[in-house]
């Protein structure tokens, strides 16, 4: 719960930084077989920082690059919804620091939109442990002070934007990790105590583009429809002229 002196860094969770690593997914799930507990996994520098498909992740100075290292007994459908947990914290974070709600919108599966452009990503990773546990990476870079100009990202990417940029100023890594574990935390305990439905209902509340069309790419194909909902498995749907269709994952494109 925050104060008027600030967040309160949640109960029962840990973390520990890095002044370099290759990157924080990948120190997250290399720490979680000795952890006793959530455990958010910070880096000044990150040497091989990645985003979804390996694709390459800019951090400029003063940007927060972030993991929580979970270890969980879900199973790895049920653990992929903690992107939606991840991207409701990443929003109120902004918000938090001076970024306009209406200015706040989240992308299927896993990016946060600051007018309209790209101000975060979320990736989670995972790994099968020993006694059907899953070791699983929620890693979360945030473009706080500097967003990556638009020759440093795919030709189809959205363009970047930072928090700096969108509000006129921006917290410190070390700042805005606080608000974002303890909003996290929220979501979080919402998920483990009623399931995905609350999740669910406040992700779409902020979704960008719901109810017009959008592609979605999956290998193979490009499927073009109408973005209806996402489903209690959080999987995209998509009503096209044959009807409506769930997309467990995919690019999605404006």
């Amino acid at each position: 719960m925050s104060t008027d002196a600030g967040p309160v860094w949640p109960a029962g969770y840990d973390k520990r930084h890095l002044d370099e690593t290759d990157s924080t997914n990948a120190a997250a799930l290399r720490l979680i077989p000795d952890i006793a507990g959530p455990t958010w996994v910070t880096a000044t520098r990150q040497t091989a920082a990645r985003g979804r498909r390996g694709r390459a992740w800019h951090q400029p100075e003063g940007n927060l690059a972030a993991s929580l290292a979970l270890r969980l007994t879900a199973p790895p459908t049920v653990a992929a919804l903690r992107s939606f947990s991840a991207a409701l914290a990443v929003a109120e974070t902004l918000e938090a620091h001076g970024a306009a709600p209406d200015d706040v919108t989240l992308k299927w599966p896993n990016d946060v939109l600051l007018q309209g452009r790209k101000a975060a990503g979320i990736l989670l990773e995972s790994r099968a442990m020993e006694g059907g546990m899953l070791a699983l990476a929620v890693g979360i870079g945030i473009n706080l002070a500097i967003a990556p100009p638009q020759d440093r990202l795919d030709a189809t990417a959205l363009p970047a934007i930072s928090l700096a940029e969108a509000a006129g100023a921006a917290p410190t890594p070390g700042t805005a990790l606080d608000v974002l574990a303890e909003k996290y935390a929220h979501w979080e305990d919402l998920l483990g105590t009623y399931g995905f439905a609350p999740l669910r209902a406040a992700w779409l509340a902020r979704a960008a583009r719901l109810g017009q069309k959008v592609t979605a790419r999956l290998p193979g194909e490009s499927v073009t429809g109408i973005f209806e909902t996402i489903d209690a498995d959080g999987s995209l749907i998509l009503r096209g002229s044959a009807g409506s269709r769930p997309i467990a994952a995919a690019e999605v494109f404006f």
